[in-house]
């Protein structure tokens, strides 16, 4: 039986020392990626994913993911040549089209989010490949460019991009074009089973199946032998999501009631006093509805519900004692 496939994510909850470290550990252990998360304005992912790929040999290193409107695509794809230079064939571009309110706050409209997706991963995908790009679209105006490779290696880069897709017309362009999809967490089980007939649509479209996608998912992992200390770590995480991007939480089914109720304790962005305090709101079955918290056992029976509907690899978000949640699935989830 082949091994069971484990990555690890991390945001900001560790200082990039103890994430180095964690990284080092869960490699050790048998993982096969990191995922750095750039969303929220607390920590970008190429500092990070530098960091993690200087201090491992054989783990792949992932964007967890970054966005296609901040940055330049000729900045992004030479970012992504360089840390292909730092790890050659270990770099993963995870790319999403962002939020609403932060982008808006930011001064970016995101008009247009699928056709934005598109040009960004076509020239982005030429780039990398070394070609020398013209390309008039809507978002993306090149003339002419390619990666100015002087000193290193010239051939095309093997550098997969993966889309980090919500909604199902995002869902359906990411099979047509990318190499994967990074499944969202703080969704229930259930939702995957429309997100896999929404990339199995666009792969046709590309002559591909859905096995032609990898499909990884976010999970939030709230993993220890107190049970109790294990649903409240992650009763915080979904009372801040519930605050702070909503639209995951209606992917879930989660009641309108529930999240009003919550909107009348938390502003955006919530404090720390207002998540504390609306978090009695949120009950146990809604916490383990759209994370894998709990014991040892619950936590990799819901791991195993969401690779049942589809998911080809959990990436782990761990709350708590990370080293104990690598340990509990350094086995894998069976």
């Amino acid at each position: 039986m082949a091994k069971d496939r484990m990555a690890l994510y991390l945001q900001d909850a560790h200082s990039l020392q103890e994430g180095i470290e964690l990284v080092k550990y869960a490699e050790e252990k048998g993982f096969e990626a990191v995922w750095q998360a750039e969303s929220r304005l607390v920590r970008d992912a190429i500092v990070p994913m530098a960091a993690f790929a200087s201090h491992t040999s054989t783990l792949k290193v992932g964007s967890g993911v970054t966005n296609n409107w901040t940055r330049n695509i000729g900045l992004l794809a030479a970012t992504f040549l360089t840390l292909d230079d730092l790890a050659p064939d270990r770099i993963i571009c995870g790319i999403g089209a962002w939020w609403d309110p932060l982008a808006q706050k930011v001064g970016i409209e995101r008009r247009k989010p699928l056709l934005a997706m598109r040009e960004t991963v076509e020239v982005l995908r030429r780039l990398l490949n070394m070609e020398n790009v013209t390309f008039h679209g809507e978002f993306h105006q090149v003339d002419g460019i390619q990666l100015d490779v002087v000193h290193g290696c010239t051939t095309p880069r093997h550098v997969p991009i993966y889309i980090g897709a919500t909604g199902m017309k995002m869902m359906e362009l990411t099979g047509e074009i990318a190499d994967g999809a990074v499944l969202n967490y703080l969704v229930a089980p259930k939702y995957n089973l429309e997100a896999i007939d929404a990339l199995e649509r666009g792969a046709k479209k590309a002559g591909k199946t859905i096995d032609d996608i990898d499909r990884p998912q976010l999970m939030i992992c709230s993993v220890d032998h107190d049970r109790k200390r294990a649903l409240d770590g992650a009763r915080k995480m979904i009372t801040q999501y519930l605050g702070q991007q909503p639209h995951l939480m209606k992917a879930s089914g989660v009641s309108q009631e529930l999240l009003d109720d919550l909107h009348q304790v938390l502003t955006w962005p919530a404090t720390d006093e207002q998540i504390e305090a609306a978090m009695h709101i949120v009950p146990d079955d809604v916490v383990q509805m759209c994370t894998a918290a709990g014991s040892p056992a619950e936590v990799k029976a819901k791991v195993r519900e969401y690779m049942d509907n589809g998911c080809t690899c959990p990436i782990l978000y761990p709350l708590g004692d990370a080293r104990l949640m690598i340990d509990i699935f350094s086995e894998g989830y069976r």
